[in-house]
């Protein structure tokens, strides 16, 4: 995994100047690659590429970036991993059109398949995450790509005449011609969501490519990303054609999968683990990894010392019997408060997944012994294990039939005690009630539900379930939404929710959240569940085998049950939280203090004063728990106090 950056000024440019700004974006990228850095230039053309190496395969000097091609046609900036590079150096002796090999990085595999296949055959065939850039010599055409689920990150967009373009928005910020202005369709959603989704980004005419998408550059004019591979796509002919056999043989498929997405991203030429929470995915990874192991799996945990937030406890069960060589940190809530005022940096655009701060920190522990590190992120959307897909429809079963009296009596007996008081409740009630009905933290998911008891259709209701703020144009100077699409017809209220969650959440949530903390680290991440095999075999999966009982993940599971016993892994799930909502009422007052100043909001002129200042004077004084609408709202203020100050 690396860093790249990149000019292209289709009517050539002074080279000095286009070689010192590469220099000056590449800097910026010095701790996704702090192994080796190179540049390279096409003066005559107005291309520039830059290049920071992270070296996880062929660690010499024959893996150096930018690379060219041995016809000497293209050259390319890659980050990521081909995971299945050594089986297409196969395929291309095999048909006579490999080069003679330099070295063993995947990156010239990539180079040699575009150059005896062309782009699209080898996008179809390769296995893997990636972004790149590649510049054909030949034709003067530059073409972007990103892998099917985005795992790699890619900005790119025009400033001043120039296309910029690279890994994260700090090294396209670098460039002299950069003048950012932030959008407000973007912050809108920013506040409804917690993040920006693809494919924009915070500055106007500046964008994410999407996943599963290239995009080729020929001259001045700005096309359109084409999709080689889609999640929507692939879901829809996981439906059409349904998996024919039983549960038994679904399960034995599913492991079968996992294990061949798990031995080739364990293939590396550095140390590498995997994080550990106990919980479903990571413990399936972890002990289908160590079955695959000859030594034990180095594997890593953060605890917390706050009741209702630590997992480490279970994940030390979980390694102990897996035998693997854990480590666990227990940090306190100052050492984790710490690392706030570094996420503008990090995360480089507002975002507000409030466990950025504990898989920042995790990922630092990870980065002592190893540089790669698989994660089990991807088990919940494909095979429904957050709580919305098996509460949203019997939710909105019961929603539907109540008259908005009804529904508004409902929402206020549910505000009319604190999540705190719930929360007490609900610990005293815990003996009466059935496993499914158990959850940490329950008084927050009491005030979410109350949230959306106006919802007036499913897919209104899916909304209100993943939204921080429930009109966030109200609360953005000049601010609006795009239009939602309508849903497709093809797939029923929890499979469409599912979706939503892979091409949005999971996309430009939770894989930022770790790409963003990892790389800041100079650690690799890899997802095993995000091999695109399994994502469409997962597809194919009737929703009985994923949802049962009022739990998800079923056949996963059962996968986990011959490796695990069912008594370390019984517990409710919980995510990798903090006590956020009692840090914003206490250490972290003052500094929120400042940042929801009404006077302050209102000189900046990007958000509303009014309804931010009342809903913290709500939380302060614990009437409300407004830890999440306020978390992305402060995240935006550090984040616009990081690029003004």
């Amino acid at each position: 995994m690396c860093g790249f950056a990149g000019i292209f000024q289709p009517n050539g440019g002074d080279s000095t100047r286009l070689d010192g700004s590469l220099a000056i974006m590449n800097a910026t990228l010095n701790h996704r690659g702090p192994d080796d850095s190179g540049l390279w230039l096409d003066a005559e053309a107005g291309l520039g590429l830059a290049h920071r190496r992270l070296a996880i395969q062929d660690l010499s000097p024959a893996g150096h970036q930018p690379m060219p091609s041995a016809c000497t046609r293209y050259v390319i900036a890659f980050n990521g991993e081909i995971y299945n590079h050594l089986a297409l150096r196969q395929q291309l002796e095999r048909e006579n059109r490999a080069p003679v090999w330099r070295g063993h990085s995947d990156t010239e595999t990539l180079l040699a398949a575009v150059a005896a296949w062309g782009l699209e055959q080898t996008l179809a065939a390769c296995v893997g995450m990636f972004a790149f850039a590649l510049w054909d010599r030949r034709e003067r055409v530059l073409t972007l790509a990103r892998d099917r689920l985005g795992e790699k990150p890619l900005y790119y967009g025009r400033q001043n005449g120039t296309l910029l373009f690279g890994s994260e928005l700090k090294a396209l910020r670098a460039h002299p011609d950069f003048r950012g202005e932030i959008d407000r369709e973007a912050l809108t959603l920013f506040l409804r969501l917690s993040y920006v989704p693809a494919p924009l980004s915070i500055y106007r005419g500046i964008g994410k490519l999407p996943a599963g998408c290239y995009v080729r550059f020929a001259g001045r004019d700005d096309p359109q990303p084409v999709a080689y591979w889609s999640a929507a796509n692939a879901a829809a002919a996981g439906i059409d054609s349904p998996y024919p056999g039983t549960e038994a043989e679904a399960a034995a498929e599913l492991e079968h999968l996992l294990n061949q997405s798990i031995a080739g991203q364990m293939l590396a030429d550095v140390p590498l683990g995997a994080f550990l929470s106990g919980g479903i995915d990571s413990s399936l990874i972890v002990a289908l990894m160590q079955a695959q192991s000859a030594r034990p799996v180095k594997t890593f945990t953060i605890g917390f010392n706050e009741a209702g937030y630590n997992e480490a406890e279970y994940a030390h069960a979980v390694a102990r019997h897996l035998g693997s060589e854990h480590t666990e940190l227990y940090v306190s809530a100052a050492q984790a408060r710490a690392v706030i005022p570094n996420l503008p940096t990090i995360y480089d655009e507002p975002f507000a997944d409030a466990s950025q701060i504990p898989t920042w920190l995790v990922s630092q522990l990870a980065r002592e012994q190893v540089t790669v590190s698989l994660s089990g992120d991807g088990g919940d959307e494909l095979f429904g294990g957050y709580n919305r897909y098996f509460l949203g429809a019997g939710l909105w079963r019961k929603l539907a039939p109540l008259p908005p009296v009804a529904r508004t009596l409902a929402a206020n007996l549910l505000t009319g005690f604190g999540a705190e008081q719930w929360n007490r409740l609900a610990r005293l009630a815990a003996p009466l009630l059935p496993n499914a009905w158990r959850y940490a933290n329950p008084g927050d998911k009491l005030h979410k539900l109350a949230g959306v008891l106006h919802a007036r259709s499913p897919d209104a209701l899916y909304r209100h379930l993943i939204s921080h703020w429930r009109e966030p144009a109200e609360l953005v100077v000049d601010g609006r939404e795009p239009a939602t699409p309508s849903p497709d017809a093809r797939f029923g209220f929890v499979e469409r929710m599912m979706l939503a969650d892979t091409v949005g959440y999971l996309a430009d949530d939770i894989l930022v959240k770790v790409d963003r903390a990892a790389m800041n680290v100079s650690l690799e991440t890899r997802v095993p569940f995000l091999d695109h095999r399994l994502v469409e075999f997962a597809w194919r999966l009737p929703l009985a085998m994923k949802i049962r009982g009022g739990q998800g993940k079923h056949i996963v599971k059962q996968v986990l049950y011959r490796h695990v016993p069912l008594a370390l892994l019984e517990r409710p799930k919980t995510g990798f939280s903090i006590p956020l909502d009692q840090w914003l009422r206490e250490p972290l007052r003052d500094w929120a203090d400042d940042l929801l100043n009404e006077r302050r909001l209102r000189e900046q002129g990007f958000l509303k004063p009014r309804p931010i200042v009342e809903a913290w004077q709500a939380h302060r004084g614990g009437r409300l728990n407004c830890q999440y609408p306020l978390w992305n709202v402060l995240m935006f203020q550090a984040w616009l106090e990081k690029q003004t100050g």
